[in-house]
């Protein structure tokens, strides 16, 4: 990797976490944010599952700082946004798969990971281990939905291959279907 992907990724890692921090208390209720599962997704598919991780894992502790969510911001967030980017990259870059890692990692791991913490380490009482669960995977759902139709409609135009490759990111087979003549896009 060139230092001007380094760059890059850094720059764009930055601008998802601007925009998951403005744009989390938008369609917003207590236990549901989809606007983070779509920067989830879409930051595993541009950058990868570590990337992810860190973009969610900023957004998550900005929000419980300055708008004074709880831990949810974390656990409804971080487990997804790994997975998502791990299949991805396991599945060799189909887009079901980002967003399946997404439902997965959020709508379930996080879901169940939210009842200890929610109960023992912010002491909320009256809670189930699957309290979480039809909430996270709604939510999950709406906004790994929004990002797969985005994605897609990148792939086709030949965007998402040349983004991935400005990043410096791994570009797979499925994401070279793109019209050279209107991207300039020349792999």
């Amino acid at each position: 990797m060139n230092n001007n992907s380094k760059v890059l990724k850094t720059v764009f890692l930055s601008i998802m976490v601007a925009i998951g921090v403005v744009i989390s208390p938008i369609l917003r209720v207590e236990g549901m944010a989809p606007t983070a599962h779509l920067i989830n997704v879409v930051c595993s598919v541009f950058l990868g599952p570590w990337y992810s991780l860190l973009c969610a894992t900023l957004i998550g502790i900005i929000r419980m700082i300055f708008m004074g969510i709880p831990p949810l911001a974390l656990t409804g967030a971080v487990f997804g946004a790994f997975l998502s980017g791990v299949l991805y990259r396991a599945s060799k870059g189909k887009l079901i798969f980002a967003v399946i890692g997404e439902i997965i990692g959020t709508g379930v791991i996080g879901a169940i990971v939210s009842y200890p913490v929610m109960t023992y380490l912010v002491g909320r009482d009256g809670l189930t281990a699957f309290f979480y669960v039809p909430m996270f995977i709604t939510a999950t759902i709406m906004g790994g939905s929004v990002a797969y139709v985005f994605l897609i409609a990148l792939k086709k135009n030949g965007m998402l291959a040349k983004i991935q490759d400005r990043l410096g990111g791994k570009i797979y087979e499925g994401s070279r279907t793109f019209n050279k003549e209107a991207t300039g896009y020349q792999k």
